[in-house]
């Protein structure tokens, strides 16, 4: 009799997942407004989520992911197999009940708080490659009844899932939104621009970070053949992509950078993650920040009285040799008791300030620049501005230890007089080397440049030229138009020791006087006064020739006397 034994084995499947890759899998809509909701009481619940794409021809296993914000992560405990051009909400694990009828849902504990106003949010993957992140703002929604709550923002075009605010706006969606479902912008939104850099600054003599304004490709931007810096530094030793934005590179130099000393990063071969490669030749300043001092930055043109429509500005300019950083100065207004207003950061991360630039501080750069002329338009701060009086008030820029770096008490009286109103007409500094709360140091933006030259050179600018003599006036010729080309005549007078007064009066044609522009002034050794072609009734005089009899009294009682021809001319009309 033969005995047959019979074995059996218990085989069980085993399926392996491929490890997905940057952008495989994308956060594509997300709700971190929920109310007011849009349709109550069936339509989409108040609460948060985050949607999630598989935009590749892969399936993944999600169990081990990690959600994660600025300050908190949610792990996904479970197995879940997200399929190609799939999708699946995430949530807390309260709120899953109420999305899970809207489409594949997984609920998180410790799921990310998303804030109303923007934060950084990202996916990755349970050996921590991070798939997709985001840098989202309510700007995005494009629409400020939606952006106030119950509508949630949609990705349009999932091809392209790093080119930022320009591929997302607010659902179309009657419910507000379409948790997992295609999203209701779906539209074609090619991305065909090129990265450009938003920022560069050295951490220290050896290290320095530079910001780009989309996320770049890791593989070029991680070659340190692709930068070039300067001044002998050349290329560095290592380039490091910054996670989980991957919008910045950290560049390790072989030498050391020298304080305040300007140096120049050449960029080439960066592209963005959509494979569009940077304009050849794109370039950067950087170098070693200094701290600020007084009179390292002035004051330059402020504009305290705008339209109806429009909104005040500052402009500063750096006039000295210190390379400064923006984050460690702070303007701020004072009361006429003298008592200081809460200053104002005038950013919030490290943004240098090299020599001979100017910034703008305003709160919407975007009405600025409807407004007036603009040459630098990224030299432009938003801020919560200090209120500015249009009559009279008083402006304060100083550095991290509260120390005052330049001060201005600005009058509307210092307006050039035949200007009939003075709304949106910028005061703009003549020499940022001659002193702030010098009114003769100030005058009306011309008319010709728009009335405001923000983030470029001041339309009535007018270096103190050094003189030989006592006195001398310059110019010769001169037209009181405020089209701010020689709108006015500078006396000005060196002599050789403290202590000299003087008396300034203009003479017409006929002997008689037009204007006394002074009286038993004291003078420094070197200084100016002007004239703006007005008599003393700040009435317009007319055009031909006049004589500035300038008269200097020393403690000795002695008396000299200087004369100056001067043609006051006018455009004609």
């Amino acid at each position: 009799m033969k005995i047959f034994f019979l074995i059996c084995y218990v085989v069980r499947a085993t399926f392996i997942f491929a490890q997905a890759g940057r952008n495989d899998v994308i956060i594509d809509e997300l709700m971190f407004d929920p109310s007011p909701p849009v349709v109550k009481p069936f339509g989409l619940p108040e609460v948060e989520f985050v949607e999630l794409k598989n935009v590749s021809r892969a399936p993944y296993n999600l169990s081990g992911w990690k959600l994660s914000d600025a300050s908190t992560t949610a792990t996904i405990s479970v197995n879940f197999v997200l399929l190609p051009d799939s999708f699946v909400v995430l949530c807390s694990s309260s709120a899953a009940p109420l999305l899970s009828g809207f489409g594949a849902t997984i609920g998180l504990a410790n799921f990310p708080s998303l804030d109303n106003d923007g934060e950084m949010i990202y996916i990755r993957t349970k050996e921590g490659k991070v798939l997709h992140a985001l840098q989202y703002d309510k700007s995005w929604h494009r629409n400020a009844v939606k952006s106030e709550g119950g509508w949630t923002l949609e990705m349009i075009d999932t091809r392209f899932p790093c080119s930022g605010s320009t591929n997302w706006k607010s659902s179309v969606h009657s419910l507000g939104g379409t948790p997992g479902k295609p999203n209701s912008v779906n539209a074609p939104n090619p991305d065909e621009l090129s990265p450009l850099i938003t920022g560069a600054y050295a951490t220290d003599s050896l290290n320095i970070l530079l910001s780009f304004d989309e996320p770049i490709d890791s593989f070029q931007a991680s070659q340190p053949g692709n930068y070039f810096i300067s001044d002998n530094t050349g290329i560095p030793a290592n380039a490091l992509v910054v996670p989980p934005l991957f919008n910045s590179v950290t560049l390790q130099l072989k030498t050391p950078l020298i304080k305040n000393k300007v140096y120049k990063i050449i960029l080439r071969n960066i592209s963005d993650c959509n494979g569009n490669v940077n304009i050849p030749g794109m370039s950067a300043k950087v170098g070693l920040a200094s701290a600020a001092d007084t009179f390292d930055v002035v004051i330059n043109e402020i504009l305290f009285n705008p339209r109806p429509e429009g909104v005040d500005y500052v402009e500063i300019y750096n006039r000295g040799n210190k390379i400064l950083d923006l984050k460690d100065l702070f303007v701020a207004n004072q009361s006429a008791s003298g008592t200081a207003g809460v200053p104002r950061q005038l950013s919030a991360s490290k943004h240098l300030f090299f020599p001979e630039d100017y910034f703008v501080l305003t709160q919407t750069a975007t009405t600025v620049k409807q407004q007036y002329v603009s040459k630098k338009p990224e030299a432009f701060l938003e801020l919560n501005m200090p209120s500015l009086p249009d009559d009279k008030g008083t402006l304060i820029l100083m550095n991290r230890l509260g120390k005052t770096i330049d001060a201005l008490s600005y009058d509307e009286k210092w307006q050039f007089k035949l200007i009939d109103n003075n709304e949106g007409v910028a005061l703009e500094r003549v020499d940022y080397n001659k002193p702030t709360q010098d009114a003769m140091n100030w005058h009306s933006a011309s008319t010709d440049a728009g009335y405001g030259t923000p983030t470029y050179l001041n339309s009535q600018y007018h270096a103190a030229k050094q003189v030989d003599g006592l006195v001398t006036i310059s110019p010769a010729v001169f037209s009181p138009d405020n089209n701010g080309h020689e709108d006015f005549v500078t006396i000005h007078y060196q002599f050789p020791e403290p202590g000299y007064t003087c008396n300034i009066t203009v003479y017409d044609v006929n002997g008689r006087a037009a204007r006394f522009l002074c009286r038993n002034a004291i003078c420094g050794i070197k200084g100016y006064f002007r004239w703006d072609g007005l008599d003393e009734k700040n009435t317009r005089l007319n055009i031909g020739p006049y004589v500035i009899v300038t008269e200097v009294f020393s403690l000795a009682g002695k008396v000299k006397k200087f004369k100056h021809a001067v043609i006051l001319a006018r455009k004609l009309h």
